[in-house]
């Protein structure tokens, strides 16, 4: 069976990820060796395994890529579906930074340390935050500072603090900057007000002009200002718990964050059109479903109370704050809410283009719903049927998609402020495109609706 090494696993001499005949497994070098013995000795491994805060796995006897270097290999368990950072929304990166502080909290009580805070460290696994990267503990040494502080800020801190303070689309700024939101920018773009934060202006304003300063300095003094004992440590961490656990935003007063409030269904139509996804959701048993334009999530539940993974994507950061909140508090496992903007989805990213996967890359799934949709891209973003089918079919393997009419309340609003020059917007022009790429097997008409 072909071996290969996973494109995004290279910066690390301790290990990385591998493919082995189509499964996932980490290679940890002879490097690494005394560090992942005291991890799994000490307990902490399995402290935060339990807690379900670190990946679990179990070592294999499989080949390694490199022989000579390897220690072990480990096959960990896989994550449905892999996110980032600029794709959550401001309360999973919340949860997102404070896991890593509570980690590396514990870390210290073993006598370790994380030596990377990398957002992308961090995945949503059963409905929570967790860390996926084994190796990213180091022997904690006596006076030397958190190697981890600035990334930590650039990657949580920075970002939170713009999408609270100034504006939640900020977090975008991530997409830009691969590691993280740089402090000196972080510091220009909050309001003045911030500097009152002792939080933030320790951690943000002040930090930037530090790594200023710091700059020119000689490497060994530099070291020397930086010596911390354990306790500064610890409260350092506490300080940094403390700052973003008072950072918070309200998802309110955006067009798509009431849109069921304000949407022209009747009731009879609403439950009709879910009494039908439920009853498709049923006689196909996707494993994967990815729900684009999905709101808050209200059709999404229909497939993750059934069990079903699902990925439930919405452009508006309101809408899928709302729909994160309610899976925290619904305790759902199966639901994992995502920002997406499907005419700009998010690229392949990093060193040669594949450190950050494309959505395209991570989308094929066994069921896509296209629910009160395809008339936003096609008239608001004027993307062609022919195009939209094509997206559609590259997407998933069944397809549960909602043609919204032209006669349709919600098409005639779109089409106030500009002409009419979607002369093939129709439902049979629809169906004549769709069913080159997929076979259509039912057409429903919503109760008390144009809609199919």
């Amino acid at each position: 069976m072909n071996s290969s090494q996973h494109p995004a696993s290279f910066r690390d001499p301790s290990g990385f990820l591998f493919t082995h005949g189509g499964t996932l497994y980490r290679q940890v070098n002879q490097k690494y060796a005394s560090e992942y013995e005291h991890l799994i000795g000490s307990k902490l491994y399995e402290q935060l395994e339990k807690i379900g805060r670190l990946v679990s796995h179990r070592e294999v006897n499989i080949p390694p890529i490199n022989a000579d270097i390897s220690f072990k290999v480990l096959q960990p368990d896989l994550i449905p579906f892999v996110s980032y950072p600029y794709e959550w929304s401001f309360s999973q990166l919340k949860e997102a930074a404070l896991a890593t502080l509570a980690i590396q909290k514990r870390a210290l009580q073993e006598g370790m340390s994380l030596k990377d805070a990398s957002a992308y460290n961090i995945q949503f696994y059963r409905g929570k935050a967790i860390l996926i990267d084994t190796l990213s503990f180091e022997f904690y040494k006596e006076g030397e500072p958190w190697i981890a502080y600035k990334q930590f800020c650039q990657h949580f801190l920075a970002p939170l603090a713009l999408m609270a303070k100034t504006d939640v689309r900020l977090s975008q700024l991530l997409r830009v900057y691969i590691d993280g939101i740089p402090l000196d920018l972080a510091s220009e773009l909050l309001p003045k007000s911030t500097k009152l934060n002792a939080g933030l202006m320790m951690h943000i304003h002040m930090h930037a002009k530090a790594q200023v300063k710091y700059a020119d300095e000689d490497i060994e003094e530099k070291k020397q200002q930086k010596e911390i004992d354990k306790q500064a440590l610890i409260n350092l961490i506490d300080s940094l718990k403390n700052t973003i656990k008072k950072l918070e935003w309200n998802p309110a007063g955006t067009e798509w964050g009431n849109y069921y409030e304000i949407t022209n269904y009747t009731d009879a139509a609403f439950l009709h059109k879910k009494e039908l996804i439920s009853k498709w959701v049923k006689e196909r048993d996707p494993k994967q479903v990815l729900d684009l334009g999905a709101n808050n999530g209200v059709f999404s539940r229909i497939a993750s109370e059934k069990g079903v993974f699902t990925v439930s994507f919405d452009i508006d950061p309101a809408a899928v704050e709302q729909n994160y909140r309610q899976v925290k508090s619904s305790q759902d496992e199966n639901l994992l809410p995502l920002i997406l903007d499907l005419t700009n989805p998010s690229p392949a990213l990093g060193w040669h283009g594949k450190e950050r996967s494309s959505f395209s890359e991570r989308s094929p799934a066994d069921m896509v719903f296209a629910l009160a949709l395809i008339h936003h891209l096609a008239i608001s973003n004027n993307v062609p049927l022919q195009h939209l089918a094509n997206f559609f079919s590259d997407t998933g393997t069944w397809l549960i998609i909602e043609f919204v009419p032209k006669s349709d309340s919600q098409v005639k609003k779109l089409l106030q402020s500009r002409e009419d020059i979607f002369d093939e917007y129709t439902l049979e022009d629809f169906e004549k495109v769709f069913e080159i790429p997929f076979i259509i097997h039912k057409k429903v008409k919503i109760n008390e609706s144009e809609r199919y």
